[in-house]
């Protein structure tokens, strides 16, 4: 396998305010002993992503103070509350310049998406114009890998919590699935149930 390191950013979307957990923002969630966000960045980074860049918006103060993300490029995203749509425009326009080939996007409220996943989609990278996602049962899911090339289009059309989902939508056919159900667990944690999932 060629070494795509520094060719990938990881990009993760940290920025939620947890409106349904209460008004905890999930960065700051705790798994395995570290706030989730910290969590999320140690399985971008062993998949084989750099540089790492997180998104932050709810809190971007108290998470900056309590979570490890030295060595990360951190975005705050003045607009997180307008949806999902525009911390990936933030994160997608924080690349712009940085010589990377591709970003692979991440969401932090989906520990049960690790390295392994990471990995695969990354090894899908052929070039500017690729477009990888991981594939749950056939399903499409996250994480997704986007070529430099697309970038410019996704931050055109990710408006509201849509993110990159109408423009993958749109090129369903050009879109290289990666089965990764063997390896990852793609439940969110949205609600207070779904904390039984932390560790």
């Amino acid at each position: 396998m060629t070494d795509t390191h520094h060719q990938i950013a990881g990009l993760l979307l940290a920025a939620g305010g947890g409106r349904r957990l209460g008004g905890r923002p999930k960065a700051l969630l705790t798994h395995r002993g570290r706030p989730l966000v910290e969590y999320a960045v140690g399985e971008l980074r062993a998949g084989g992503c750099g540089p790492v860049h997180v998104v932050l918006g709810a809190r971007a103060h108290e998470v900056r103070e309590r979570a490890g993300l030295d060595g990360c490029v951190v975005v705050e995203n003045p607009d997180w509350a307008a949806g999902m749509g525009s911390s990936l425009r933030a994160g997608l326009e924080s690349l712009a310049g940085t010589g990377v080939r591709a970003v692979l996007v991440a969401l932090v409220d989906q520990p049960g998406i690790g390295a392994a996943a990471v990995a695969r989609v990354a090894a899908g990278f052929r070039d500017e114009s690729s477009l990888v996602s991981a594939a749950y049962h056939g399903v499409r899911g996250h994480p997704v890998l986007l070529g430099a090339g697309h970038w410019a289009g996704i931050a055109a059309s990710a408006t509201g919590d849509r993110g990159a989902r109408a423009y993958l939508k749109a090129r369903e056919a050009a879109v290289t699935l990666v089965e990764c159900g063997d390896v990852a667990a793609p439940y969110d944690i949205d609600t207070e149930a779904d904390l039984s999932h932390l560790e």
